[in-house]
């Protein structure tokens, strides 16, 4: 049966609202003004602001084959859209592979499993026709979570939309999360705007890396300031201070002095913890493909660790 796309949107994860183009459904993890914005302020942000990234399509299923339409709007690299079956990487299509348009084809094994279909972390793809020959069920996510951050939270590294660090620790946590990673972003209070009808559990923010050699941390105070002043102190965040990054080494010290400022200036808000990012990543070049993006050995390492400590620190 082909879905509708009223019908695709309950399976559909990672989105703050929907549009339709010529059939085909686009998912935006921004609203409207705030993209709108993005397209005022910079070229590179707008590009990425409706970027595919930690959008799933999940379900429980015993059918026996998926597969939908799709087409690229918009391509940085070339990572991936891929499927999970129980947990498992089953199946892997390569956007150096993949036409502008087409369709994907995706296999299941016998038997009822749970599905995730990654779609493409850096890249915006949008779909129609989803199929599926068998009924299906969506799952409960209990846990609204926005995940703020930079190119690191929006994808970029592992090269493999299943392998970002977000989509990693969401393995574990099941979160219903909107991914609002941006690549180049800073601690910019303009892009932060109520969103209608939204109100997440959870926030996450993992900024700074950007603008390490920005020692006006009235910045980073406006930042949270604006941010618990749409949400309240009632929603806990929690603050991921910059991973370390072997780029610039002789800059280290600033670097350093930058993450610690951070923690400092977030102190003073009730609802904030904070996890040091320079603790979850080793500081070696072999866990980065870039000494800055982490790959799949980083990602992987950095969601590990992030899980564990939320979980130490009661977030």
């Amino acid at each position: 049966m082909i879905l509708t796309n009223e019908e695709l949107k309950k399976i559909y994860f990672g989105a703050y609202e929907f549009e339709e183009k010529d059939g085909y459904l686009k998912a935006n993890q921004y609203s409207k003004p705030q993209m709108d914005y993005f397209n005022s302020a910079f070229e590179m942000w707008a590009e990425r602001c409706d970027a595919s990234t930690a959008k799933t399509f999940e379900f429980t299923t015993d059918a026996s084959e998926v597969s939908f339409d799709y087409k690229f709007i918009w391509k940085c690299s070339e990572d991936t859209v891929e499927l999970y079956v129980d947990g498992l990487c089953h199946q892997i299509f390569y956007v150096k592979d993949m036409g502008e348009e087409g369709t994907l084809r995706f296999s299941l094994p016998e038997g009822t499993h749970k599905v995730v279909i990654y779609l493409a972390a850096d890249a915006t793809i949008i779909v129609k026709n989803f199929s599926i020959d068998s009924s299906y069920e969506a799952p409960v996510k209990n846990t609204k979570v926005l995940w703020l951050g930079d190119s690191i939270t929006q994808g970029y590294g592992p090269l493999r939309s299943s392998e970002t660090y977000v989509s990693i620790a969401n393995r574990y946590l099941d979160y219903d999360v909107i991914n609002q990673g941006i690549g180049g972003y800073i601690y910019d209070s303009k892009s932060l705007m109520k969103m209608p009808g939204y109100t997440p559990d959870k926030i996450i923010v993992a900024q700074g890396t950007n603008q390490y050699g920005d020692n006006d941390m009235n910045v980073v105070k406006e930042y949270y300031d604006v941010l618990t002043g749409i949400y309240g102190t009632e929603v806990p965040i929690l603050c991921i201070t910059p991973i370390w990054r072997g780029d610039h080494i002789d800059e280290l010290p600033v670097f350093y002095s930058f993450c610690e400022n951070i923690k400092k200036t977030v102190a003073s808000y009730p609802n904030v913890k904070v996890i040091e990012g320079l603790t979850l990543v080793p500081h070696l070049e072999e866990y980065y493909l870039d000494n800055l993006h982490p790959n799949i050995l980083g990602t992987e390492t950095y969601a590990a660790n992030l899980v564990k400590e939320m979980k130490k620190i009661g977030f």
